[in-house]
């Protein structure tokens, strides 16, 4: 089997205008960025249908370091769809450069269901993420002026400051820095650091914005930190939101490619799940749903992180009825849960299997607190073998839980279409079949242990003073009734990446509680997760390069 890279270089592509053709748009009513990519102006967006039509998230079981497949499996059931004569748009967030580098490589799916074209969505695309990362440094730069300002100082403590830079790349060492140092002239000492871009508020604003308006008014009231006489400082007090609304001005259209089988799909935004919201825009979801009969969308990572985020914050904010959901699992993810050491993953091993269904439970009783009866689909890999695939299908039949084997990465369109026909005669049969988990009226405490109790398994909750501390913070503020986008590692059901499977007894620890004032929740930072990644001891950086000819090499 050729590699990703080589399979997407090797496909045929039609040209930008003819894909939104499929979508019913006129070359006139898009904005194309050459051949192969296209925004979409937010006037395309239409509320009469967004009601009308289906809308089904992909999620997964606690996933290996590589991920489980969740974009693959999403462009090969959105292409099956289609091939089945529903009008489907696959709706997925934008890779960042960190991962793409870093360890799991792109995100554009995977062998022959990907979106293409492939080096150009891993890498810059429509230059959505330098958008938003010049837009969150510019509000830094400002408010670090103000500091050094003589005649319009606000009077901030430089030590309240909770704002730090961002840039998408995985760079540990910049994670704690301090700043301003070299004279009176180079501005204000103090301690700060940077984020990855994917962890931005304004990511987060983009993905849960409306327009251009509202886009404003949430970056007016991103939380800066308190004057000396502690008064609460907004970005809108620096008068930065115009300036800053102004560099998104095109980040904010949905961006526009096609799948391997030519079929539409829309990318737009890249929060990471693990320390964001994990879904892509409100505004590519409902510009899907208003250009199609059926939207297929992912939330990052498994359901106790991207889908709870997606259900509880996006679905909660854009009024959203999701109709379906489809649980990723994978033979080799069971293993690993079973036990099995990452290098021996490919090695028959049926009994590991059995013991690493209970992660696969766990899961499925996640989205059934959303009042969802899941479908299964298990993304098969080359080492699959039937006595494994038996095993899980045998507990599933005995659960009575729906399911597919997915096929899609060797097979495209023809390998998803059993699970094609299933997605779509549970999605008609759903009229009303969503319930948030929480109101977002319930205290933060309330809110973050119905999550921790009832999505991750704990037993109980515990402040740090720091987390204690936020929280009267919070309430002082009037923001103690946001709903919650908690941070933790992806690794684990809990917030101890060792604690693989089902684990049982633990307690989650939340570190501090960052506020999100502009983006509408707070963000429990739980364990030791930090929102921004280090690079693996050998990253993917080392195995990507170019020809003289612009050939890339080494993306996956």
């Amino acid at each position: 089997m050729n590699k990703d890279i080589d399979i997407a270089r090797q496909a045929k592509m039609l040209h930008i205008k003819d894909i939104a053709s499929k979508l019913g748009l006129d070359k006139n009513d898009i904005e194309m960025y050459g051949r192969y990519k296209a925004k979409l102006p937010l006037s395309l967006i239409d509320e009469k249908k967004i009601g009308k039509n289906k809308l089904i998230l992909v999620t997964a079981i606690t996933p290996t370091p590589a991920g489980e497949g969740k974009t693959t499996t999403s462009i090969g059931l959105a292409q099956a769809m289609n091939k089945l004569g529903h009008k489907t748009t696959v709706v997925l967030r934008e890779p960042s450069l960190g991962p793409v580098f870093g360890i799991k490589g792109g995100a554009a799916g995977g062998g022959y269901s990907q979106v293409i074209p492939m080096e150009d969505i891993n890498l810059h695309f429509t230059g959505d993420f330098a958008a938003i990362e010049k837009s969150h440094n510019l509000l830094s730069a400002l408010i670090d002026n103000n500091l050094q300002s003589k005649t319009r100082n606000l009077n901030l403590d430089p030590r309240s400051i909770k704002w730090k830079r961002v840039m998408d790349m995985n760079e540990r060492a910049l994670r704690n820095i301090v700043i301003g140092l070299g004279g009176q002239t180079q501005g204000v000492p103090r301690e700060t650091g940077f984020n990855i871009t994917a962890a931005s508020e304004i990511m987060a604003i983009l993905c849960l914005t409306k327009d251009i308006n509202d886009l404003k008014e949430k970056l007016g009231n991103i939380f800066i930190g308190y004057t000396y006489d502690k008064k609460p400082i907004y970005a809108k007090d620096l008068k930065a939101n115009g300036a800053m609304a102004v560099l998104l001005k095109d980040a904010i259209k949905p961006n526009l490619v096609q799948t391997l089988e030519n079929m539409p799909a829309i990318i737009h935004g890249g929060p990471f799940a693990n320390i964001a919201q994990g879904t892509n825009s409100l505004i590519a979801t409902k510009m899907g749903l208003s250009l199609s009969d059926f939207v297929v969308t992912e939330a990052g990572f498994a359901s106790e992180l991207g889908a709870e985020k997606f259900f509880n914050i996006k679905a909660q904010y854009g009024n959203l009825t999701p109709n379906a959901a489809v649980l990723v699992a994978t033979i080799r993810a069971l293993k690993y849960h079973g036990g099995v050491s990452l290098s021996d993953l490919e090695q028959n091993n049926p009994e590991a299997v059995k013991i690493g269904l209970a992660n696969l439970d766990k899961h499925i009783e996640n989205l059934e607190y959303f009042n969802f009866r899941p479908i299964v689909a298990i993304n098969k890999f080359s080492s699959d073998t039937d006595e494994e695939i038996a095993v899980i299908a045998q507990h599933l039949d005995k659960m009575e839980i729906r399911y597919a084997l997915n096929d899609s990465w060797a097979k495209g369109s023809e390998g998803a279409l059993d699970l094609a026909q299933i997605v779509v005669d549970t999605a008609n049969a759903c009229t009303a079949c969503f319930t948030p988990l929480y109101d977002f009226n319930w205290s933060i405490e309330k809110k973050i242990e119905t999550v921790a109790k009832k999505l991750y398994g704990a037993e109980a909750v515990e402040y740090s003073l720091k987390a204690r501390k936020d929280l009267r913070t919070i309430i002082n503020l009037g923001l103690d009734k946001l709903p919650i986008c908690i941070a933790k590692t992806q690794k684990s059901l809990s917030d101890k990446a060792s604690l693989i499977n089902r684990p049982t007894g633990f307690i989650v620890n939340i570190r501090e509680i960052e506020i999100a004032a502009g983006a509408g929740f707070v963000i429990p930072i739980a364990g030791d997760i930090m929102r921004m990644p280090g690079l693996p001891e050998i990253p993917s950086a080392e195995f990507i390069d170019i020809d003289n000819d612009g050939n890339i090499t080494g993306l996956s």
